[in-house]
């Protein structure tokens, strides 16, 4: 009778085990779809491979191919689309781009991107900045945006 009490006590808690592991996934790692890239509507080019969307968030390539300066809009350090846009889409972690970022500024070789609060200011600097570069939750239903394929 012991042995069926703690069979079933052991059976109960793995299924408590994989209901919790279950609603953490579901509710706390983001989603490797849930991040558009977008551009400003003036962005001369319609896709980039990873290797180039990369370069242009780490600062390293500063112009598009017809000589425009990219403006590079990011979100806080901490944001949840931030995380996951720098997992998902860099695959970096976004400590590895701060220092990146840190380190071309603090030598005085180049500008770190433009930090914003929320999506919200991400949607109008985007549509309001030409040539510029970011990243949504979702697509902004914006006729100044459209999305960035990535190759």
């Amino acid at each position: 009778m012991l042995q069926s009490l703690l069979f079933k006590l052991k059976r109960f808690l793995c299924f408590k085990a994989a209901v919790a592991s279950f609603l953490i996934y579901l509710f706390i790692v983001p989603s490797g779809n849930a991040v558009e890239i977008v551009v400003n509507q003036s962005v001369p080019i319609r896709e980039f491979s990873l290797n180039n969307i990369r370069a242009v968030f780490i600062m390293r390539q500063r112009f598009w191919p017809n000589g425009e300066q990219i403006q590079v809009f990011t979100l806080a350090d901490q944001h949840p689309l931030h995380k996951s846009f720098s997992k998902n889409q860099l695959h970096m972690f976004p400590h590895q781009l701060r220092r990146v970022w840190d380190r071309i500024v603090f030598s005085g070789t180049g500008q770190a991107p433009v930090t914003l609060g929320n999506e919200q200011e991400m949607i109008d600097k985007i549509a309001n900045t030409p040539y510029a570069i970011g990243y949504l939750s979702r697509d902004p239903d914006n006729e100044k945006i459209r999305l960035f394929v990535n190759q």
